[in-house]
């Protein structure tokens, strides 16, 4: 017998997103606030929060199905925070890196079914933990100058892990950091970025199957509750100082690139 606090909870409706309890319904819709809060918090790891999270109570293919629409409503948002003439000006701006970015990304959702992407969250997950692990340790590494040929592979190389696991932030936010994007450019620059890549995503796994009928209602009922998260995310970045921002940022690449090693030794 159900305890009472489900009762405000629909008859079914674990059963109808997929999950096999009302305990595992609570969880996601708590994994989505928390992902949705370090979003705006920091600008990404979206993903990140929600494959890790979500792959204890479903499959790897419905995890990923679910966190498509909240990412494409939440890197809109971020990216439009500033009016549209500012994130016209960015695609303008980083336009190798996403031209890159979005023909890898549609390469390899292609592959999801059949690639097995451990070996790549490795390559990726190393040397982006490295990085920040350095940078937290005081070594600041900066690209004296631009260069399209290194948006451009950054973006090829992003695009790629992005379409097989959702997950684009870590090689991004090393660049921009490398590049000392400011604050509120770089939330812009993210939400720019990950919102033509999420566009890109939701058409390359609608033709694959993976965002179908059947998995609507769940990437629908977490939108909100990411939502949420997003908005008191939003409330805290805009109060805390560049260095700070700086800060969190590369503890949590630190966490994005050690999650990835994680997968690529327990899948």
């Amino acid at each position: 017998m159900r305890p009472a606090s489900t009762q405000c909870i629909p008859r079914n409706m674990d059963h109808f997103l997929g999950l096999d309890s009302f305990y595992s319904v609570v969880f996601v819709l708590a994994v989505a606030v928390l992902a949705g809060l370090v979003k705006g918090v920091v600008g990404f790891a979206m993903p990140m929060i929600f494959i890790s999270g979500l792959t204890l109570v479903l499959p790897p293919e419905q995890a990923l199905a679910a966190l498509i629409v909240p990412t494409l409503v939440t890197n809109g948002w971020q990216a439009l925070r500033q009016g549209i003439g500012n994130a016209i000006q960015t695609v303008v701006q980083f336009r190798p890196f996403l031209a890159c970015g979005l023909v890898m990304l549609v390469i390899s959702a292609q592959l999801v079914r059949v690639l097995d992407a451990r070996v790549l969250y490795g390559l990726i997950g190393a040397p982006v933990a490295l990085f920040a692990a350095l940078q937290l340790a005081g070594w600041h590494p900066k690209l004296a100058q631009r260069s399209a040929r290194i948006e451009a592979a950054v973006g090829g190389v992003a695009g790629f892990i992005g379409g097989m696991s959702g997950i684009w932030g870590p090689p991004t936010v090393g660049y921009l950091t490398a590049i000392d994007t400011p604050k509120q450019e770089q939330m812009r620059a993210q939400g720019v970025i990950y919102g033509l890549a999420a566009v890109a995503l939701a058409g390359s796994h609608i033709q694959t199957g993976v965002l179908r009928a059947a998995s609507l209602p769940l990437t629908l009922t977490v939108l909100p509750f990411a939502l949420v998260g997003v908005w008191l995310g939003f409330r805290i970045q805009d109060r805390i100082p560049q260095a700070a921002f700086r800060s969190v940022t590369l503890v949590v690449l630190v966490l994005a690139g050690a999650n990835l090693l994680r997968r690529a030794v327990f899948g």
